[in-house]
């Protein structure tokens, strides 16, 4: 608490706000204690000594004349080691305390740091004393888990000073490992920072983005891939799989540091992730995935004010590993429960409505969340980039893409992953429409694919997306006078087109092994369909039938191509090649 503490009392209480007097003097932002039971709020308006202030939690019997006590600090985080591995609700108290003071269920004016303060972690030094350091520089080390090294920073703002005092050893999140000698005097660093949620962390600058982010997902990786330091959108109507992509990007994506946000979805969702991801084994690590994931959890059955402030407190815990010079992805579900907490707000200080009676400054909100994402030079010796992908799911009310959240979405994002619950009625999943959907990065990302992954994989990514377009055309040709009035090429390419969505579109997420797909084996899978398709292009010409080309077994193995192990890959791809190109095997009838 401040020391001089400005207390106002309860003038009015409107679900999630309360209104109280007697605040002058208080400021935007800053964390107040609300009523008899100290609920946790935080200031959102300011007019004379009137605030308005959302309560992140249950206002039921909170009444007028209640007291109102402002702590002088705006909404932070606790960041740290301890972090990796823990699953925090929308203001950062960690579940799994709260559980233990309080049972299943949360109780109203619980208090838990979103730290340990009692658990020593190994502190190792990466510099000297006498050595001059400023804000970002790395100072030690901390084995955070068994895949994630903390670094530990000289906090953004410190002043620059030399090292006077520094050791290795055994230190709670609380305990000085270092003092810096400043012209204002001593500096004592702590494994502990507090940062404002709402202020992006500062970098050098941005950088352009030149590497993807892989994730496993071969309609992703190949056709709308997203780098790293992207942003995304996954709009889609209930059902067609927002969350399974959510979870799988979560899972496979090589991003070292992973942060989901479970933002106003159901409970059984978050249940999912927390029962898989200890069981998951991270392929680049071959450790459990949750080593390297940090949950928030907002679920609908939790206060709607909180999920307000669960998406600036998971993308501050992401900025922060940024800093450290990690890639980090961020899962955000959706941010469309996080526009209809502002409504509600919105509506109850009788702000004038936009449309659909979303706040007018809904864009400017997303705008302030996306932009905090991105590749960075960071600030501090020694040059260290970072980059923080953001990925958010939106809810449109049935699935109409007009809505404003998902406009005002689309107007920031440079990759749009477009689900259509006609491809999920069909059991296609993903079900990303791969006629509407779209990636800004591509042309900036093909000298990568081009260098890594083939010199001709851009180039056949563009072929099968021609191919796909053309079948759009030609099924509406069948639609009105029958497949009959197709040549043979025309239902060739239907049957490439077939090949494609079926054999290489389509990916189960429950598969053992079509779960995650290498860039090696999607190059593979994606040349093997197109070059089937060239041979029987040439073998059409030559006088062969149709269905003398339809007909070859090789067909089956093609099919088969996405659920043959990775390690068995190479082999099985240089034998299915050498067998489409063998023209002896067809023979003209």
């Amino acid at each position: 608490m401040a020391e001089n503490q400005i207390t106002g009392r309860i003038t009015k209480v409107s679900g999630p706000l309360v209104v109280a007097s007697g605040m002058a003097g208080c400021r935007m932002f800053d964390v107040v204690r609300v009523g008899d039971n100290n609920l946790i709020g935080e200031v959102i308006e300011l007019k004379d000594d009137t605030a308005s202030i959302q309560v992140y939690e249950e206002t039921s019997g909170v009444g007028p004349g209640e007291p109102v006590v402002s702590t002088g600090v705006p909404l932070s985080v606790e960041l740290g080691p301890g972090l990796i591995g823990s699953i925090f609700d929308g203001i950062q108290r960690p579940l799994d305390v709260l559980a233990d003071m309080a049972g299943d269920f949360i109780s109203r004016g619980l208090e838990a740091p979103g730290l340990d303060r009692e658990k020593k972690w190994h502190f190792v030094p990466s510099v000297e004393v006498g050595q001059a350091v400023s804000s970002g520089d790395i100072i030690g080390n901390v084995q955070e888990s068994p895949v994630v090294v903390h670094k530990v920073l000289v906090p953004p703002g410190a002043a620059k000073g030399t090292v006077k005092s520094i050791s290795e050893g055994e230190f709670t999140v609380t305990d000085a490992v270092c003092v810096l000698e400043t012209g204002q005097g001593d500096y004592e660093i702590t494994l502990l920072q507090r940062w404002p949620v709402r202020m992006p962390r500062p970098v050098k600058g941005k950088l352009p983005p030149s590497e993807p982010l892989i994730t496993g997902q071969r309609i992703i990786d190949s056709f709308f891939p997203i780098a790293k330091g992207g942003t995304a959108c996954v709009p889609g109507p209930f059902g067609s799989g927002k969350t399974v992509i959510q979870h799988q990007l979560a899972k496979w994506a090589n991003a070292e540091i992973i942060v989901y946000i479970g933002c106003g979805e159901r409970g059984n969702e978050m249940t999912d992730v927390l029962l898989e991801f200890p069981e998951l084994i991270d392929p680049g690590t071959g450790r459990p995935l949750m080593e390297r994931t940090i949950l928030v959890a907002n679920t609908s059955n939790m206060p709607v004010a909180a999920r307000e402030a669960s998406i600036y407190t998971g993308i501050t815990i992401a900025e922060y590993y940024r800093d450290m010079g990690y890639d980090v992805a961020l899962m955000a579900d959706s941010t469309s429960r996080w526009a209809e907490a502002l409504r509600e707000i919105s509506g109850r200080l009788e702000e004038m409505p936009g449309e659909e009676g979303y706040p007018a400054y809904l864009g400017s909100r997303l705008s302030e969340f996306y932009e905090r994402a991105g590749k960075a030079q960071l600030i501090g010796s020694g040059g260290r980039c970072g980059a923080l992908s953001a990925i958010g799911a939106v809810s449109p009310p049935g699935g109409d893409l007009s809505e404003p959240v998902t406009q005002s979405t689309l107007r920031i994002v440079k990759v749009f992953w477009g689900l259509d619950d006609r491809l999920a009625a069909r059991k296609h999943f993903p079900a990303i429409n791969w006629l509407n959907s779209y990636s800004l990065y591509a042309d900036r990302l093909d000298p990568y694919f081009r260098e890594t992954v083939g010199r001709d994989f851009p180039d056949m990514r563009d072929e099968a997306m021609a191919i796909l377009q053309e079948e759009d055309e030609l099924l509406e040709i069948v639609r009105l006078v029958g497949l009959d009035s197709l040549s043979d090429r025309q239902r060739m390419i239907l049957e490439t087109a077939k090949s494609l969505r079926e054999d290489f579109l389509y990916q189960s997420a429950f598969h053992e092994i079509d779960t995650y797909c290498s860039q090696e084996k999607q190059y593979g899978i994606l040349k093997i369909i197109l070059d089937f398709h060239h041979t029987g292009m040439g073998l059409l010409e030559k006088g062969v039938k149709l269905e003398t080309i339809l007909e070859m077994k090789i067909r089956e193995r093609i099919a088969r191509a996405r659920v043959v192990p990775e390690d068995q890959w190479p082999k099985e791809f240089e034998s299915i090649v050498a067998a489409v190109r063998d023209e002896s095997r067809y023979e003209t009838r």
